[in-house]
């Protein structure tokens, strides 16, 4: 990375980082009015605003570029059980607004978070004890067709936590369960988000993202294991393929 790009990297994380807690302190503090005033299907579009002002000024201020492949496999004629694997938080904002209505599974400590988990709660998340993992999958199962059958899709990392781009984590069987219980399909995504906003550290980079959104993998017929399989193979195949680092960048 050179001078200018090293320069703009500071810059554009601090501004991004002002943002970030002046939007989601103002976004946080109206969340429990909008969810008590609001219908549940206007509740996802208020709050994909601070979503959309996020991922904007992020592209903006930092210096990013971001190419979509594949929108044209997005159906939001039905739910769905949407599987990303998770490099950042810049996934969970993109993922909100381009499936939305949709609901995540996360760990239940973010919605104890002042402002931002009071945002998060606005829109019917699944939130799971991961120290518990029997209940959590049984939770995520239960609430989760419940949320399917709402009409809203539902939202799997189903590597657990985020995993920084160069590494690999087994994913669990936890969206491919859900979906066969349901009778919906998956829905795959990939990124490399990574790259330019790494997990658990402020700074963010200039360069691209790239986003794959595989074709939708029916589970009509299939075993659990089965239709698990399938969705491994898919994502490990076109993550291999993303770019790797920031040197194809400029």
């Amino acid at each position: 990375m050179g001078v200018w790009e090293s320069l703009r990297s500071w810059v554009g994380s601090i501004i991004f980082f002002v943002y970030y807690a002046i939007s989601t302190i103002l976004f946080g503090a109206l969340a429990p009015l909008a969810t008590v005033l609001l219908p549940k299907a206007c509740r996802q579009p208020v709050l994909n605003l601070h979503n959309k002002g996020l991922l904007f000024v992020f592209r903006v201020v930092c210096g990013v570029k971001v190419e979509i492949i594949g929108l044209e496999h997005i159906n939001k004629n039905r739910p769905f059980v949407l599987v990303a694997n998770h490099q950042s938080e810049w996934e969970t904002y993109v993922l909100q607004v381009l499936m939305a209505p949709v609901s995540t599974v996360l760990k239940k400590e973010l919605l104890s978070v002042p402002f931002f988990g009071w945002g998060l709660r606005m829109v019917q998340p699944i939130a799971i004890d991961r120290s518990q993992k029997t209940n959590a999958l049984k939770q995520i199962i239960s609430q989760g067709k419940e949320r399917l059958e709402d009409g809203r899709s539902v939202l799997i990392f189903p590597e657990g936590t985020r995993i920084a781009p160069n590494e690999v984590e087994a994913f669990n069987k936890g969206a491919a369960m859900l979906a066969t219980s349901a009778n919906v399909p998956i829905l795959p995504v990939v990124h490399n988000a990574g790259y330019v906003w790494p997990g658990k550290r402020w700074r963010k980079f200039p360069g691209s993202i790239r986003v794959v959104i595989g074709p939708i993998i029916e589970s009509e017929g299939k075993k659990t294991s089965q239709l698990h399989d399938e969705m491994d193979a898919w994502m490990r195949t076109e993550m291999a393929k993303l770019p790797k680092g920031n040197d194809f960048l400029f």
